[in-house]
């Protein structure tokens, strides 16, 4: 079942750009060269490639449906006439710019810089931290479970949906940082459950008059904060990129990164990061670099070769621990009395015969 923006973006598409352009065509004289002189005209008139790509994929999934019914023989829109642009470059703040950012909110506007805490601290998407209710939250075991996102149908009417992916759907630790940041926002706020049957009813994040904050709001506001502190412009999900920035950059290992954040697959995780795992998986080589070069110059200094130890002769040592051994002898006794004489004591020799002799023959 598709979500209200997702299927508001495609009815956009159709009704916009794909019936005006195509509609005068029947389905089986829709051919490649349509599909390619309509991207050439709208690149013409200035159309973002993106914006244009996801209106070619939309009509690729539907030419594709009707190849699956057998309406069509073929796909016309396939290959793909425009290829998929690559993402851009993102400008992600430093942890200095953060920790200024931050402190400057909590001077400027409080409320707002609990739910910047909040976002870099947790790494959750914009939506998912404006549909957040306190009936989710758990303070006192330091956790918070994502039940629901906040979406903008056409930027102007909110809705609360489900969670982007099933992956999504899950819990999320809290630091003490984050924790602090929503017992102030608590204490601020004064949260109310409200009506059981809005949606909307006990948010976390929220205008004074309860009612849900905007995700153009939030975004409005975070530029002009951005402009006051003296840091760079970003945007709302930027600050999801500089969670996984600062953990991965510690080295926590991508797999946990991947949990933390509920990405579907580890490889999405990877692929969006590659900078940051290209930089880990040097320090990884340096590590092990470092590991040997360490352990063989020890065992340089500690490990002698066979040929550079001094000649030792065992016999003689043999013969130097004996001779150094004293067994202690036996009382003498007196011939006449036949009592033991005090006072005297000599040193027996071994009981065993010397190396270089030979046991006599004689009983």
């Amino acid at each position: 079942m598709l979500k209200p923006t997702t299927m508001a973006r495609y009815r956009d598409y159709v009704r916009n750009d794909l019936v005006p352009a195509f509609g005068t065509l029947k389905l089986d004289q829709l051919a490649h060269r349509h599909i390619s002189a309509f991207v050439t005209c709208q690149l013409a008139a200035g159309r973002g490639r993106t914006t244009l790509y996801r209106c070619l994929a939309t009509l690729s999934s539907a030419l594709g449906d009707a190849v699956r019914q057998h309406r069509l023989p073929h796909n016309p829109a396939s290959p793909p006439v425009l290829r998929r642009p690559p993402a851009p470059e993102r400008r992600i703040w430093t942890a200095q710019e953060a920790a200024r950012f931050l402190t400057y909110c909590h001077q400027a506007d409080p409320d707002m810089a609990d739910l910047f805490e909040f976002l870099i601290g947790t790494g959750m998407r914009k939506g998912e931290a404006l549909g957040l209710h306190w009936d989710d939250v758990y303070l006192g075991e330091a956790v918070l479970y994502v039940r629901c996102t906040l979406s903008a149908i056409d930027n102007n009417r909110l809705v609360i949906t489900a969670p982007k992916t099933r992956s999504s759907r899950g819990w999320v630790a809290i630091s003490p940082r984050v924790a602090t940041a929503l017992r102030h926002h608590a204490r601020t706020t004064r949260p109310t459950r409200g009506d059981p049957d809005d949606p909307f009813a006990g948010l976390v994040f929220c205008r004074s008059d309860g009612r849900p904050l905007g995700p153009h709001q939030v975004l409005d506001r975070l530029h002009e904060l951005s402009e006051e502190a003296g840091v760079p412009r970003i945007t709302v999900h930027d600050l999801r990129h500089l969670a996984a920035t600062i953990t991965i950059s510690a080295g926590v290992p991508l797999t946990v990164v991947s949990k933390t954040l509920r990405h579907s697959t580890l490889s999405t995780t990877a692929n969006i990061y590659s900078h940051l795992t290209r930089q880990a998986a040097r320090e990884a080589v340096d590590t092990i670099d470092r590991t040997l070069t360490g352990a063989q110059n020890t065992g340089q200094e500690t490990h002698r070769p066979a040929w550079l130890r001094p000649p030792r002769d065992h016999l003689q040592q043999l013969r130097e621990a004996l001779g150094r051994v004293h067994f202690p002898a036996p009382p003498a006794f007196c011939a006449a009395t036949d009592q033991p004489q005090a006072g005297r004591a000599t040193t027996l020799r071994p009981p065993w015969p010397r190396i270089h002799e030979r046991p006599s023959s004689r009983g």
